[in-house]
């Protein structure tokens, strides 16, 4: 990669509202693509402009259905195939990404999968954004700037000048990130511990810490059927908790989740736009990350350190 080659902007056709953030920010215009459609659904993407010798960054969030991710696939691989001089995938939310392990027989390991594929089109370098497990940087053979939502959130819950704060995991897996955050807003600790019956349906919430006369923030990375953070909050309000707000970086929000954060206990959820909203709820603030992804690639583009761009 250099900042001698031209560097232009793409986007696949899920992430459209935020590649033209991003690109704005960065004080550039998306590249023209199209995608020729066939009646059966098949789908084929294509540049309309050339990018031979260009640095091209290609911006897509990988969440359901499957064809936003094939369609990432593609555009890197035409990318490649009409002499690009180096490919990046903008990828601000990593689908598959809980796929990160067998936890139990005869599974698939679906996050190391899509590192594969992304690997075979011809990807040159990942970006991404608050992987469910840091860890999953080793499933790629490019490198990977993995960027963290605290450096959006932690000013925000600032601003909100709160007493008594706290800030919970929701769960054991989110107790590194919860330390995290607590550090840098002098905080006191909670960890929750979750029982499931099965994927997305939490039998029982046990706490660590003090609760009584606190504002709660629950940090986690994203934020489903709602489930966990509703049952938590529920949990945290009988135990004496002032106040109860959620910060997840990617509004997944399936299921009945609008429903459960509207009857829950919570006082606000503060998510990115990393995944559109589908829904509406008077509870929910959303912080871009356009700004944040555009400083990071103009930094990387020109090989400027982007460790300074991290507060954890």
């Amino acid at each position: 990669m250099s900042s001698n080659t031209p560097i232009k902007f793409f986007t696949a056709r899920a992430s459209t509202y935020l590649a033209e953030k991003i690109a704005k920010s960065f004080g550039t215009e998306l590249g023209r693509t199209s995608v020729f459609q066939f009646s059966d659904g098949e789908f084929q993407p294509a540049y309309d402009e050339s990018v031979r010798g260009c640095t091209v960054f290609i911006i897509q969030s990988t969440f359901p259905p499957g064809d936003n991710l094939m369609e990432l696939l593609m555009m890197i691989d035409a990318a490649k195939r009409a002499s690009a001089d180096k490919v990046v995938a903008v990828i601000p939310y990593f689908g598959f990404a809980r796929q990160d392990r067998k936890d139990r027989p005869r599974a698939a390991i679906g996050a190391k999968l899509v590192a594969n594929l992304l690997t075979a089109a011809g990807v040159d370098r990942i970006m991404t954004m608050d992987l469910h497990a840091d860890q999953l940087q080793g499933f790629f053979d490019v490198p990977v700037d993995h960027l963290y939502a605290s450096a959006l959130f932690v000013p925000y819950v600032k601003s909100l000048k709160l007493d008594n704060l706290a800030i919970a995991a929701p769960d054991m897996g989110g107790t590194k990130r919860a330390n995290a955050y607590s550090r840098f807003l002098n905080a006191s600790m909670v960890i929750c511990y979750k029982l499931r019956k099965r994927p997305n349906v939490v039998e029982e919430i046990k706490a660590i810490g003090d609760m009584e006369g606190k504002n709660i923030v629950i940090v986690d990375d994203m934020v489903d059927t709602a489930g966990t953070i509703a049952f938590a909050a529920g949990m945290m309000k009988s135990e004496g908790a002032l106040s109860v707000r959620v910060v997840a970086t990617h509004p997944v929000l399936s299921g009945p989740a609008y429903e459960r954060i509207d009857q829950a206990p919570i006082d606000e959820l503060i998510v990115t736009d990393t995944i559109p909203l589908r829904g509406h709820s008077d509870k929910i603030k959303v912080i871009s990350v356009a700004e944040h992804f555009a400083e990071v690639i103009d930094k990387v583009y020109n090989f400027k350190s982007i460790s300074d761009t991290y507060i954890r």
